[in-house]
């Protein structure tokens, strides 16, 4: 009891005695000796926290620390400047006495800043482009990183923890800041290359930030986490717009790129090479986007990626389309003339083949990429999928938002996320894109819906070019059937009215030029079948041609594409015939037993190819043949609209 009473009373006299010896002292600079003096202090207040005058003695107390700071300033900055190790433990173990170990750091934090910071601001100023810039002052900050580690680790209790905060404090405090220069760089660059040049200052910080997690990596956990979460941050945060607008980005990028790829020339040919060569270009910038997507946000931005994608096939199947229009121009396909010169042409048809075999490559390599692409994704953005999560719902991004932080106490370098704290709804979009793929597998995708079902419906348009191509000669020769009445037309043979003479009954020339033309199609339609061409194959399964079989018909020629072709062209000039006789006026004996003749020459032909003769044409002939007094009874048997229009052609009350 008497060594505790006397304890306290050295105490109170240590405590009233130290502005009177130990504050002349301070101006000796023995910091170890005034450290310990103030510990000494700072211990006997401890003990009198009690007593009345115990606020003004800590006052007092703080006011001799910060005496004593400022007395060793000068010594500190030149200690910390000249990395002299020995002197900087010297002050580390006087500040930590005193407890002032963050106004120590501060001192460090200051001096190598300054110095990072000078720099950066020369280096700014110099004729390099920012990338350069950047990539050498991510250099000199990785060396600093290195070698103040190396210092710190003899001078500092956690090394690491202070190297980090330098950096954090360093990038932060850079003038020009990182923000403005990539502004102001963009700004000044072309519209067409800011992505590139985007993703050329992105792949910069992404390297040095490799080159850090990898430096950090060994001792992470003797790291402050939370420290290198926010270096993390300080480092890819200038990113974060642009990565937040990538999909517009990249669409803008897309359509100028997809603009500069020709596809209308002067000529047919020429035509039909760009169109072949465009696939390839087409299916280059695509995968160049999916990479861009990758290197600038982790496969993060998705969404922005396929509506990207979207854009670019809408541009290109738009152009392909006016294209297609313009070579229909070019080919006279749109053309009614009537002349009787039969011209058999096939160069237009050759064309055609050619560019449905171009819509066939591109539904193919529509196929293959859509299933890169969705392998891409899942493979680099899966991971962002919590395997609790539920579409539609908000329990999954909880727990994904929860696996973060707890991840974040793994490797903060793996956990940066622009978008869950950017985009929630674009968050949530990924995750439910991820989710259809994981349980659907990529193999059933369909990322890529929208610009299947274009190119689908280009490859129609193809498809009827070839068979307009084709048809354009039959058409033309069949237009004139309505026109026979009322004088005589060359090469037709004789008119249809009563007073010319009586009608030859062998066929006529019009139809004999298009029997001959159509026992021709098996060779031109050959290509079909004996050229190993997927992509053609592919296209003409997927295209679906006008006139298809008649309900109850035999169906052998779906098995065979040339026969499919065939069997369309074949109908179609029988139902174009059957049109044309319906529209002309009037029909007398002679010329209603001359159109008999010739229907029955057109059956021939279609039998000798092995089709058959559409029921139309089979009962116009019929009720052609019938006799007057017979027509009534057989009518009865047929369409009755049909009927009645041959009974007005023949000129029969019915």
């Amino acid at each position: 009891m008497e060594q505790s009473a006397l304890s306290d009373a050295v105490s109170q006299k240590n405590a009233r005695t130290v502005s009177h010896d130990y504050l002349p002292k301070i101006c000796d600079e023995d910091f170890a000796l005034i450290s310990s003096k103030l510990t000494s202090m700072q211990n006997s207040l401890a003990m009198l926290v009690d007593t009345p005058d115990f606020s003004e003695k800590c006052v007092h107390l703080e006011a001799l620390k910060n005496r004593l700071e400022a007395l060793a300033s000068p010594q500190i900055v030149a200690t910390f400047n000249s990395m002299s190790v020995d002197q900087a433990k010297l002050f580390v173990k006087v500040f930590t006495e005193i407890d002032r170990m963050p106004q120590l750091l501060a001192y460090y934090y200051k001096c190598h800043k300054s110095q990072l910071v000078s720099i950066w601001q020369d280096l700014s100023q110099s004729e390099l482009n920012l990338n350069q810039q950047l990539s050498e002052y991510y250099d000199t900050l990785l060396s600093s990183w290195h070698s103040q580690l190396q210092w710190c680790s003899q001078v500092f209790r956690n090394p690491h923890e202070v190297v980090t905060v330098l950096l954090i404090q360093t990038l932060g405090a850079m003038v020009p800041s990182i923000p403005v220069c990539l502004s102001t760089a963009l700004e000044r660059t072309p519209q067409e290359e800011r992505l590139d040049t985007l993703l050329e200052l992105h792949h910069t910080t992404s390297t040095f930030g490799h080159s850090l997690e990898a430096a950090m990596l060994p001792h992470l956990g003797e790291n402050n986490l939370l420290k290198v979460n926010e270096l993390v941050h300080v480092l890819y945060d200038p990113y974060k717009s642009y990565q937040l607008q990538y999909g517009d980005l990249e669409e803008v990028h897309l359509l100028i790129q997809i603009s500069a790829v020709p596809l209308e020339h002067g000529e047919v040919i020429d035509c039909v090479e760009e169109l072949s060569h465009s696939v390839g270009k087409l299916f280059s910038l695509a995968s160049s986007a999916v990479d861009r997507c990758v290197k600038l946000t982790d496969g993060l931005a998705v969404c922005g990626l396929l509506k990207a994608l979207k854009a670019l096939f809408t541009k290109y199947v738009s152009d392909f389309s006016i294209t297609l229009q313009s070579i229909r121009k070019k080919c006279k396909l749109e053309d009614t003339s009537s002349s009787p010169v039969f011209q058999e042409d096939w160069t237009a048809f050759q064309n055609s083949v050619r560019i449905i075999a171009t819509c066939g490559e591109l539904l193919r390599q529509c196929g293959a990429f859509e299933q890169q692409l969705s392998n891409k994704i899942l493979v680099t953005a899966g991971k962002y999928l919590s395997e609790s999560y539920s579409p539609r719902s908000l329990a999954g991004l909880q727990d994904a938002s929860s696996g973060e932080r707890k991840s974040t106490t793994k490797n903060p370098w793996q956990e940066y996320n622009y978008l869950q704290r950017g985009n929630m709804a674009e968050y949530s979009s990924l995750m439910e894109v991820l989710y259809s793929l994981k349980e659907k597998g990529t193999g059933n995708s369909n990322l890529l819906a929208e610009p299947r079902s274009s190119l689908t419906r280009l490859n129609q348009q193809a498809n009827q070019l070839a068979f307009d191509s084709v048809f354009l000669q039959i058409k033309h020769q069949l237009s004139l059937v309505s026109k026979m009445e009322g004088k005589e037309s060359p090469g037709l043979g004789e008119s249809y009215t009563e007073d010319l003479p009586t009608f030859s009954l062998s066929p006529q020339e019009y139809i004999t030029n298009i029997g001959q033309y159509l026992m021709s199609l098996p060779l031109h339609l050959e290509p079909f079948v004996t050229q190993e061409d997927p992509a053609l194959e592919m296209a003409l399964h997927a295209g679906k041609l006008p006139f298809p079989p008649e309900q109850g018909d035999d169906l052998p020629e779906l098995d065979n594409t040339a026969d499919y072709w065939l069997g369309s062209i074949a109908r179609a000039t029988m139902q174009t015939y059957c049109d044309a006789i319906l529209l002309i006026p009037q029909l007398s004996t002679h010329s209603t037993k001359q159109i008999a003749t010739d229907i029955d020459y057109l059956s021939n032909v279609m039998d000798a190819l092995g089709l058959q003769p559409s029921r139309t044409l089979q009962q116009i002939v019929t009720l052609l043949r019938a006799k007057p007094e017979e027509y009534r009874q057989m009518a009865k048997l047929l369409p009755r609209r049909l009927a009645s229009t041959i009974a007005a052609l023949r000129s029969f009350d019915y």
